[in-house]
Protein backbone atom coordinates (compact mmCIF):
# COMPACT_ATOMS: atom_id res chain seq x y z
CA UNK A 1 0.00 0.00 0.00
CA UNK A 2 1.03 3.42 -0.94
CA UNK A 3 1.31 6.27 2.03
CA UNK A 4 1.78 9.77 1.64
CA UNK A 5 1.59 12.75 4.16
CA UNK A 6 -0.48 15.50 3.34
CA UNK A 7 0.18 19.04 5.68
CA UNK A 8 -3.09 21.49 6.39
CA UNK A 9 -1.62 24.95 4.44
CA UNK A 10 -1.69 28.15 6.25
CA UNK A 11 -4.56 29.52 4.63
CA UNK A 12 -6.08 26.43 4.04
CA UNK A 13 -8.95 24.26 5.78
CA UNK A 14 -9.39 20.04 6.92
CA UNK A 15 -11.67 19.97 4.57
CA UNK A 16 -9.69 21.40 1.80
CA UNK A 17 -6.87 19.45 2.56
CA UNK A 18 -9.41 16.50 2.78
CA UNK A 19 -10.31 17.39 -0.71
CA UNK A 20 -7.05 17.76 -2.23
CA UNK A 21 -6.43 13.84 -0.59
CA UNK A 22 -9.22 12.52 -2.34
CA UNK A 23 -8.35 14.32 -5.61
CA UNK A 24 -4.97 12.44 -5.42
CA UNK A 25 -6.87 9.11 -4.53
CA UNK A 26 -5.85 9.07 -0.34
CA UNK A 27 -7.91 8.37 1.85
CA UNK A 28 -6.88 9.71 5.70
CA UNK A 29 -6.11 6.83 7.59
CA UNK A 30 -3.99 8.90 10.41
CA UNK A 31 -4.35 12.32 12.33
CA UNK A 32 -1.69 14.00 13.78
CA UNK A 33 -1.27 17.41 15.11
CA UNK A 34 2.18 18.96 16.71
CA UNK A 35 2.67 22.54 18.22
CA UNK A 36 4.58 25.04 15.96
CA UNK A 37 7.09 27.49 18.53
CA UNK A 38 8.86 30.65 18.27
CA UNK A 39 11.50 31.72 20.42
CA UNK A 40 10.86 34.92 21.79
CA UNK A 41 13.28 36.75 24.05
CA UNK A 42 12.49 37.83 27.29
CA UNK A 43 15.60 39.78 28.78
CA UNK A 44 18.52 37.76 28.88
CA UNK A 45 16.92 34.24 28.38
CA UNK A 46 14.63 32.61 25.89
CA UNK A 47 11.31 31.12 25.73
CA UNK A 48 9.59 29.02 23.39
CA UNK A 49 5.77 29.78 22.65
CA UNK A 50 3.48 28.00 20.71
CA UNK A 51 2.22 30.06 17.68
CA UNK A 52 0.12 27.70 15.91
CA UNK A 53 -0.85 24.21 15.48
CA UNK A 54 0.23 22.20 12.71
CA UNK A 55 -2.05 19.28 11.13
CA UNK A 56 -1.06 16.55 8.94
CA UNK A 57 -2.97 14.18 7.61
CA UNK A 58 -1.29 10.51 6.60
CA UNK A 59 -3.04 9.56 3.69
CA UNK A 60 -3.48 5.84 2.09
CA UNK A 61 -3.91 4.86 -1.58
CA UNK A 62 -7.70 4.34 -2.52
CA UNK A 63 -8.20 0.87 -3.92
CA UNK A 64 -9.77 1.92 -7.32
Amino acid sequence: MSKKWFDVEENESIGDCLDRMAQEGYTPVRRMEEPVFKEVKDGSSVRQEPIRQKIRFQGQKSEQ
